[in-house]
């Protein structure tokens, strides 16, 4: 590849976009969100990379008030943007696109959408995509996605949902800033098809204290391994006595290991994994109206 391309600073905006833009009203708040945008610098290789692929792979909506948003009335159609019908895998935060890929290529049969805003991590995910030989199924959306999915994507139209090794934000004051929480759940669940699988892991016991709490109270989740253990060893880090001692998912067997996972393991800290099954829908009775029940 030539010397003299650009070496900007942050890679240039997609190329290409094949969603739908409905005109609507509203204007969208800012709230409290679970990432921080850190530095955007590529190196030369990811440029040419990001250059080469973007327009291919990363989906361009029109934004809304931050570069992080979708505009109102946006929609993605999967169907559309893959070119045909076929389960949808979504990986929230799905940082170097290590799962994103290594699951692309060994499930030609599921269409995967990588849903992150770290803008080297995207470049570094292209460069992998084609060292892959540059699946089909693939595809990256730069946006917040707690707010853009339930925005774009249609009800029930996730097979699998996947949060692998999110921040913990270990400090108490940034427990609000928890990807899951309660507003999370209520923005992607809706989109998670029944019996669809919602797959987690992290390396904080904290954080997996947490998790389970916040998502054992769903009553559109169940666990997947409700007499599962969890894992065995000392941790580093401290435990909660109140741990639950059941619940526990074995390591998926499509989840490789990524640099998060092998620097908490490297520091000492235990993997814990989760998964949970979407309850099927309670029925809608012919002209019932009103608020969602619970299971939908």
């Amino acid at each position: 590849m030539s010397t003299t391309e650009p070496q900007d600073s942050a890679a240039p905006s997609p190329a290409r976009t094949t969603v739908e833009h409905r005109a609507e009203d509203g204007a969208t708040p800012r709230d409290v969100v679970s990432f921080v945008r850190r530095g955007e610098r590529l190196s030369q290789g990811h440029q040419n990379a990001w250059n080469r692929l973007s327009a291919t792979y990363v989906i361009d909506p029109p934004r809304g008030s931050r570069d992080t948003l979708p505009a109102d009335g946006v929609r993605l159609d999967p169907e559309a943007e893959f070119g045909r019908r076929a389960e949808l895998v979504v990986e929230v935060g799905s940082g170097l696109g290590d799962n994103l890929v290594a699951a692309a290529l060994a499930h030609p049969e599921r269409d995967h959408l990588g849903v992150e805003v770290y803008l080297p991590g995207l470049a570094q995910t292209l460069s992998k995509v084609e060292r892959a030989g540059c699946p089909e199924n693939l595809r990256l959306l730069p946006l917040d996605a707690q707010r853009a999915l339930p925005a774009m994507l249609p009800a029930a139209s996730i097979s699998q949902l996947w949060v692998y090794f999110a921040d913990p934000w270990p400090k108490s004051r940034h427990h609000k800033r928890r990807l899951i929480n309660p507003p999370f759940l209520d923005a992607v669940l809706p989109l998670l098809a029944d019996g669809g699988a919602f797959r987690l892991a992290t390396d904080w016991a904290q954080y997996a204290h947490h998790m389970r709490r916040v998502l054992d109270a769903r009553p559109e989740l169940a666990l997947l391994h409700p007499d599962g253990l969890p894992p065995t060893g000392e941790a580093s880090d401290r435990v909660p006595e109140n741990m639950a001692a059941t619940g526990w998912a074995p390591r998926f067997e499509g989840r490789v290991k990524t640099g998060f996972e092998g620097k908490g393991i490297e520091a000492g800290r235990l993997i814990w994994d989760l998964a949970y099954t979407r309850v099927p829908r309670q029925p809608v009775p012919d002209g019932a109206s009103g608020p969602e029940s619970p299971t939908q």
